[in-house]
């Protein structure tokens, strides 16, 4: 099934709410929220594209479906992107900060935020691995001090050496390492091993976009520094672990059920 079937098909699902956490157009996110009054666990799902445009959340709205299946709330978030969004550093990771800090404010009884998951897809496994790690960020930094922290990290495809990421990379942060070294040191995963949470990598050992190394790599430093990790690799593509009909999807997912 093609990406904008599932796409077109989740909308006939029960549909989300959509909470605003800044004033820029891209500062949204949708919850999506299984049956039952709660409280339900929480599945905060950031979207890839590099950093920039075209790719937006509604990309990562069948999976969220999915995960509400499974009984969490969805967590659907855009944030601001390389371009005319006016992205990079520090706003796009002030943007997912703040999408996640959000949960605190909303009244609602439903939301357990003492069972957070960090799911990110290629960039948004970056995006992810770096939340994670907010409570250690220096006091200035961005996204330090959160209200919301996780307790764990589903990375799919990510790209968790920033090193390997290319230009984009350095545009995302505004200079090679030599120019900008603390934003490297806080925003490459490379570099914030070991985290103070479990993590699982989810890898396709086909993947055409981010090879599947890139995962191997930070597994093997991950274990290496005593830290809490797994490494998932599966059958198929870059795209097959956001395809909720997928087994590799299904693979990753079942470390969910692990609690």
């Amino acid at each position: 099934m093609s990406l904008a079937l599932r796409i077109a098909r989740s909308v006939l699902r029960r549909p989300p709410t959509r909470h605003r956490y800044g004033a820029h157009p891209r500062q949204t996110c949708d919850l999506h929220r299984p049956a039952g009054r709660g409280p339900h666990p929480v599945a905060v799902v950031l979207h890839g594209g590099y950093w920039q445009p075209p790719y937006t959340k509604l990309i990562m709205r069948p999976l969220c479906v999915d995960l509400a299946g499974r009984g969490y709330v969805a967590v659907n978030v855009e944030y601001r992107r390389l371009g005319r969004d006016g992205g990079g550093w520090p706003q796009t990771f002030d943007d997912v900060a703040a999408a996640i800090d959000l949960l605190a404010g909303i009244d609602d009884v439903s939301l357990d935020l003492a069972r957070v998951t960090l799911v990110g897809h290629s960039a948004g496994g970056q995006l992810a691995l770096w939340a994670a790690g907010r409570p250690e960020l220096p006091p200035d930094a961005p996204g330090a001090r959160p209200r919301v922290t996780a307790t764990r990290v589903l990375a799919l495809a990510a790209v968790c050496d920033l090193e390997h990421a290319g230009r984009v990379a350095v545009a995302l942060l505004g200079g090679p390492p030599s120019q900008v070294p603390s934003r490297w040191a806080q925003a490459d995963p490379m570099r914030r091993i070991p985290l103070g949470v479990p993590v699982a990598l989810a890898h396709g050992m086909h993947d055409e976009t981010v090879e599947v190394q890139r995962s191997r790599d930070y597994a093997a430093a991950a274990k290496g520094a005593g830290a809490a990790v797994t490494l998932i690799e599966t059958h198929g593509g870059h795209r097959d672990l956001i395809d909720p009909t997928s087994a590799a999807w299904r693979t990753a997912a079942g470390w969910l059920e692990r609690d």
